[in-house]
């Protein structure tokens, strides 16, 4: 870790905090006792199943007290963008909760401007795929939420949605652009929120490449756990090397001399 002891901390959410409709044993305490420091943080996910508001829901139900001011999701940065674009016309590809976020945009199904992906699971069909990579040949833009390889379940690991878009890319010549983590726009969100240059701040996450690897690239100290999607094996071999690593969330605060 820095010799500096950081002034604020970003989270993670699933993996870090929680895994499906379980807490992290030790996390509630550990959030608690870092926000009573007075430590502003803020919790950063590239989740694109959630709306805003049922995400806080989420967080509450599991028994942690966060403000949803406090919460930057990938979707929410996502919003942000393209209400910057006059005349923005859609395409979601979107779970159905997270659809509500975007209700204000113009939408086409046939005639989009910017498609939209983020994580709507089964729903991902070859009929789909070939759809989308039309309109990308006939112009369209892509946006990803975020463009994570697999992620952490209650059974097991599972493919994410960097693979669906991967192909898209390859197919068309068509770039998409990431909005979430590891974007370093996204971490300037979060730091701009927080008032704080990324040496004076932490990220702390279970995953190495997005979390650690795009935390580390704007400058923040990695801080990783080994909770969630970590996987030894996974972490050895990456070039990636975290400032941190400790075996959960519930450890941090001694970390921080708390």
């Amino acid at each position: 870790m820095n010799n500096q002891a950081p002034k604020g901390i970003l989270f993670d959410l699933d993996g870090v905090l929680y895994t499906g409709a379980n807490p992290i044993a030790g996390a509630i305490n550990a959030v608690n006792s870092i926000r009573a420091s007075g430590m502003p943080c803020r919790f950063v996910t590239n989740t694109s199943t959630l709306s805003l508001a049922s995400l806080n829901n989420k967080l509450t139900a599991l028994g942690f007290s966060i403000p949803s001011g406090e919460i930057i999701s990938a979707p929410q940065a996502t919003l942000l963008y393209l209400k910057q674009q006059p005349h923005a016309t859609c395409r979601l590809l979107l779970a159905d909760d997270v659809k509500k976020d975007f209700d204000t945009l113009p939408q086409s199904a046939t005639n989009p401007d910017y498609i939209v992906v983020g994580d709507i699971g089964n729903a991902w069909t070859y009929a789909l795929l070939n759809d989308v990579f039309n309109a990308l040949m006939n112009g369209a833009k892509i946006i990803t939420i975020h463009k994570n390889k697999f992620w952490q379940t209650e059974q097991g690991l599972q493919m994410d949605i960097g693979g669906f878009v991967e192909a898209l890319e390859y197919a068309s010549g068509v770039k998409a652009m990431v909005i979430g983590k590891p974007s370093p726009e996204f971490f300037k969100i979060a730091l701009d929120d927080l008032g704080l240059a990324p040496a004076e701040a932490m990220m702390v996450g279970d995953d190495i490449d997005v979390d650690v690897g795009g935390g580390q690239q704007v400058g923040l100290t990695g801080v990783l756990v080994k909770t969630g999607k970590y996987r030894q094996h996974y972490a050895e071999a990456s070039a990636i090397r975290p400032d941190v690593l400790i075996d959960s969330v519930a450890d941090l605060p001694q970390v921080l001399g708390l």
